[in-house]
């Protein structure tokens, strides 16, 4: 079936969506409350299943284009000596945020999106066929509020490049590095919140940091010094609990706002793309909007739910205060059941917090 959608959000799923939706035929307008696209950012991972759904999108060439094909990664302690060795049956294309916005916001028409356009409830969307709440983890189209994963995101790039992809764990925190598709390096720490002074700073976010990971391997300690305080983007790391649908009426929820999740397992965004397909598809197979996102809704809500559990898990184990030999052992668990869990999530055992 076709008709009239209002997508709420410009984010990665809102503009996704989008283009599904038009490229089945619908009338499509995008409600977005900033006044101008997102620019930069760091890096996003994006699994086979993230490109196939571009490729669906026509818009997999281009997004290839302004990316870094990766193979696999390590786990480091913080010596630097290797935890565990990760890697995938395919490729993954690190592509920053930014530009990531940019491939799907140019392949709209001019006019599609609405900037400036704020939506504040339900009550405040046109009438239309279909409604899709793209509106990230503070959604105003969903009853249940984020609850909070006791960590805290420090991110962002540095200049120069790297050829690998890594991870290091240190009790309490960790640290990532990661080409960022754009001929910059990107970084990424994950930290208990309790080890994080409360001044937000640049000045104490540099010293914060700088002391975190103190004499941590050559790698990290490279980055860090790169850091430009006020570049750094901190924030606290939150998840949604499960819900029981995705729709409600001729709402769909979708990516962030049906199921965020720790950035952990580096899913976000892929699992925002894979929402957007499948709606599209849902909605072409059923014979009215209710059968399209019922269809939508067992489709997308049994896998994404796995997900969020598996991520809260990985975001635990990886900042754990405990000593290193407990900390291990969950490591090499994970490992272990992961490549019987890789068809619901596409081997996610590389991570960035999106």
């Amino acid at each position: 079936m076709r008709g009239s959608a209002v997508v709420v959000g410009a984010g990665i799923g809102g503009l996704a969506a989008a283009r599904a939706l038009l490229l089945a035929g619908w009338r499509v307008q995008v409600r977005e409350r900033s006044d101008a696209p997102t620019t930069g950012g760091t890096a996003l991972g994006m699994w086979p299943q993230a490109m196939a759904a571009l490729d669906r999108l026509d818009l997999g060439d281009a997004v290839r284009l302004r990316s870094a094909a990766q193979r696999g990664g390590q786990i480091l302690r913080p010596d630097g000596a290797v935890l565990a060795r990760v890697g995938g049956r395919g490729s993954v294309h690190l592509v920053s945020r930014g530009d990531l916005l940019a491939t799907l916001a140019d392949s709209l028409p001019d006019g599609a999106i609405r900037w400036g356009h704020p939506v504040r409830g339900p009550a405040d969307v046109p009438e239309a066929d279909l409604v899709v709440a793209a509106d990230g983890i503070h959604s105003v189209f969903r009853p249940a509020g984020p609850r909070p994963l006791g960590t805290v995101a420090f991110r962002g790039t540095v200049p120069g490049t790297v050829s690998t992809v890594t991870e290091t764990w240190g009790r309490g925190r960790l640290f990532g590095i990661t080409p960022n598709g754009d001929g910059a390096t990107n970084w990424f720490a994950c930290v208990r919140a309790e080890r994080v002074p409360t001044d937000r700073s640049p000045g104490t976010t540099a010293a914060a940091l700088r002391e975190l990971f103190d004499g941590w391997h050559d790698g990290v300690a490279a980055v860090v010094d790169a850091v430009d305080p006020a570049g750094v983007d901190r924030r606290r790391l939150s998840d949604l609990p499960p819900l029981a649908t995705y729709v409600r009426g001729r709402v769909a929820l979708l990516g962030d706002a049906a199921h965020a999740m720790a950035p952990n397992l580096g899913r976000g965004a892929c699992e925002t793309l894979l929402d957007a397909v499948a709606l599209a598809d849902a909605l072409t197979v059923g014979q009215d909007v209710d059968e399209g996102l019922r269809r939508y809704d067992r489709d997308r809500r049994p896998p994404t739910r796995r997900l969020v559990r598996l991520a809260r898990v990985v975001n635990r184990v990886s900042t754990a205060e405990g000593g290193a030999g407990p900390r291990d052992l969950a490591l090499r668990g994970l490992l272990t059941v992961t490549p019987g869990r890789r068809r619901a999530t596409d081997e996610s055992t590389v991570r960035d917090p999106h």
